[in-house]
Order: structure tokens, then C-alpha cells, then sequence
């Protein structure tokens, strides 16, 4: 029976056995990249097609400001990370890797800033009853 677009319990689970997979690659750091090295690279999420033939991950740097550095030595190694990760997942088909800055905290920190300037906290504190009447 299909959900629709919500992912199966299977695309979720074998998501989350790439996502520690890639990240123990990362944190041992056996790509052998300076640059991945030097930029660190944190693995959000990953989230994986319907057929489990396509995985798209999540990264960022764990340093800001490195953020086109580890792309793109992340697509120079895909092949490598692939042939890292093919023993370490045991399924039918290794899916293919797409790397994926992820920007959803930069994106919230934004919001954050907003709702904490001065004029919008004004805005966001409850009136009394005066001050909504206009009195």
C-alpha cells in the first residue's frame, strides 16, 4: 500500500545504515583527501529513492567557510566513498551517491535572528487591553 511521498520504513532504515556507514568513513577519515580531512564532514541525512538505486546525503562541514572545498572534493571521491561503502552496507545494489550541502540550520538561524530583532519582539509581545483598544 503506498503512503504517497513519505518514505517506506525501509527506505528510512537502510537511509540510516548509509548515514552511520558514511560517517564512520568520515570520522576515521579513510578517504585519504586533505580537503575532507582539513573541512570535516557531518552527514545530516540520508534519504534514499523508493528503489534503493539512489541515496542523496546531507553533508556539511563541520568548519565554516568550507563549504565548496569538501563539494567538491566529495564529488571527486564518489567513486571512492562507493567502493568504501559497498562491504560495509551488504545490499543487492550499492545506490548510487549524491552529496548535498545542507543548508536547513543556516535557514533557521536566519528565522532565529528575525524573531530576536528588536522590532519584531515588539510586535510578538501580548498587548494589554489598552494598548489594543488604543486608549
Amino acid at each position: 500500500m503506498s503512503r504517497g511521498s513519505e518514505p517506506s520504513q525501509r527506505q528510512l532504515r537502510v537511509g540510516e545504515v548509509v548515514r552511520h556507514a558514511l560517517s564512520d568513513i568520515f570520522t576515521r577519515g579513510e578517504t585519504g583527501d586533505p580537503d575532507l580531512e582539513k573541512s570535516g564532514v557531518t552527514v545530516l541525512e540520508v534519504s534514499m529513492a523508493p528503489d534503493l538505486k539512489q541515496a542523496k546525503a546531507y553533508v556539511r562541514p563541520l568548519i565554516s567557510g568550507h563549504e565548496e572545498l569538501m563539494m567538491e572534493a566529495l564529488k571527486r571521491n564518489k567513486k571512492y566513498l562507493r567502493k568504501l561503502l559497498a562491504p560495509r552496507l551488504g545490499l543487492k545494489f550499492m545506490p548510487n551517491i549524491r552529496f548535498v550541502h545542507d543548508t536547513a540550520s543556516d535557514h533557521a538561524r536566519r528565522i532565529d535572528d528575525i524573531l530576536h530583532d528588536p522590532k519584531v519582539m515588539r510586535d510578538l509581545q501580548p498587548q494589554t487591553d489598552e494598548e489594543f483598544s488604543g486608549e
